[in-house]
């Protein structure tokens, strides 16, 4: 039997803007199985972000319940969130938001700074995995020094550097060119192949529906198409 890395039950959020109140997500239920490779599309406003941005425990439902490997969100407090956010998801972001000031080996061992594992230990296994996206050599480049696309690369190097259970990546070819973005979600789907790494993207690209094993539609903040390849 598969096991569930993400469940939501009729997990509802509204947004108060003011004099008007805007229904991101009504009533959705998901089940997302360990090791899937899942596009959320749907276009601007169908809540694709939002839903992300739950799984990720960055913000709360208004209603329903979400668990992520095995853990229910609505259940934990802030500093417990931000620890699951720190051991159990990797976020990949359209911005790459990568730290300027830092290297891509210090962009990437970041997260295992905070997380306390030792500085040999860090440098061995950011190494590896900026290898692994094919960044050898690059190690000491600042952000700025990098195209976009190595950017990216550099966050995908730093969302699975301390193996999580589930990559959310949000939009994440939407500012490369499409021979880029086809690369990245190459290499995303063979660590995905190799290494079992859940991915869940947010995306209008067609591209990235294409090479998804599972498309998702939301339309107006409800699940539209639930397909499977």
């Amino acid at each position: 039997m598969p096991v569930n890395i993400v469940e939501c039950r009729d997990v509802t959020k509204i947004y108060d803007q003011g004099r008007v109140k805007v229904t991101a997500l009504n009533g959705v239920s998901l089940e997302i199985e360990k090791g899937a490779f899942i596009a959320v599309a749907g276009p601007s406003g169908s809540g694709k972000t939002t839903l992300l941005n739950i799984f990720g425990g960055l913000d709360v439902p208004d209603a329903g319940a979400v668990s992520v490997d095995g853990r229910l969100l609505n259940q934990m407090s802030q500093s417990a969130l931000a620890k699951l956010r720190l051991y159990k998801v990797g976020f990949v972001f359209q911005s790459y938001n990568l730290i300027p000031v830092l290297s891509a080996m210090e962009n990437v061992e970041f997260g295992m700074l905070l997380q306390g594992v030792p500085a040999a230990e860090r440098r061995k296994r950011a190494q590896g995995v900026l290898d692994d996206v094919g960044l050898a050599g690059k190690y000491d480049r600042r952000p700025a020094e990098l195209s976009g696309g190595q950017q990216q690369r550099v966050a995908v190097a730093r969302a699975i550097v301390s193996n999580p259970a589930i990559v959310l990546a949000d939009e994440p070819t939407a500012n490369l060119d499409s021979k880029t973005g086809e690369g990245l979600l190459h290499l995303m789907r063979e660590m995905n192949d190799k290494k079992g790494v859940t991915f869940i993207f947010s995306t209008h690209d067609a591209m990235v529906m294409d090479y998804a094993r599972r498309l998702v539609v939301l339309h107006d903040g409800t699940v539209a198409e639930d397909t499977r390849k």
